[in-house]
């Protein structure tokens, strides 16, 4: 049976995702959604069919003689690249996912940040952070604001917060105006993908001491 998902991207993320100009960190978490979500797939579908037709509509540009040659050089001194099909995974990490970590759950390298939960930061562009995050059932992350935007992603488990409750696929976005203290559901650990452009801000002393080593 196929996970119900009650929390979406918000437009603009998706349209922004379409037009290429996410940070790589927020572009995964998107990619990611998008992989385990038909409703917000079609929606940026719609979005590149948009602009698809933006592009026709544009009138031509004006070419130097030599335009196509230049253009071959650059293709031909690039690396060779093979297109690879979508494939489906079987794991609990959707198949962009597993792109980045380099195969399922057994593949991250977790590291401890206190209090039972664990991360592992994702290697991207400096412009954003993505980091995976293990939540023990029960357990709570420590309440934080944020200093800009912070997508959310739950790939196993749940967690709920102010605002309400998260599940498998779900996403969270987060900005200034939100302040919270998530909470892992009884039963099962939290698995999250979660994207960052700011630093969180920590009301209590000791979490505030430590993000400047654990990069949150």
């Amino acid at each position: 049976m196929k996970q119900m998902i009650n929390h979406h991207l918000t437009p603009e993320l998706m349209m922004a995702y379409s037009a290429g100009t996410l940070p790589e960190a927020f572009a995964l978490v998107v990619a990611t959604h998008v992989s385990m979500c038909d409703t917000c797939r079609a929606e940026i579908d719609s979005f590149d069919a948009v602009g698809g037709c933006m592009v026709e509509d544009a009138g031509a540009a004006a070419l130097s003689v030599d335009s196509l040659e230049a253009t071959m050089r650059l293709i031909a001194q690039g690396p060779a690249t093979t297109k690879q099909m979508p494939r489906l995974s079987s794991g609990t990490l959707p198949s962009p996912l597993q792109d980045y970590v380099g195969g399922d759950l057994d593949a991250i390298k977790w590291r401890s940040i206190g209090m039972g939960v664990k991360q592992a930061i994702l290697p991207t562009s400096s412009d954003a952070t993505a980091r995976l995050l293990y939540i023990p059932a029960g357990s709570a992350v420590p309440d934080h604001g944020h200093r800009g935007t912070e997508i959310t992603l739950v790939l196993q488990g749940a967690f709920s917060d102010d605002e309400d409750r998260f599940a498998r696929g779900d996403v969270e976005v987060a900005n200034e105006d939100l302040q919270h203290t998530p909470v892992a559901d009884i039963g099962m650990d939290c698995i999250c993908l979660a994207a960052t452009d700011a630093p969180l801000k920590f009301n209590a002393f000791i979490p505030r001491l430590a993000q400047r080593f654990l990069r949150i």
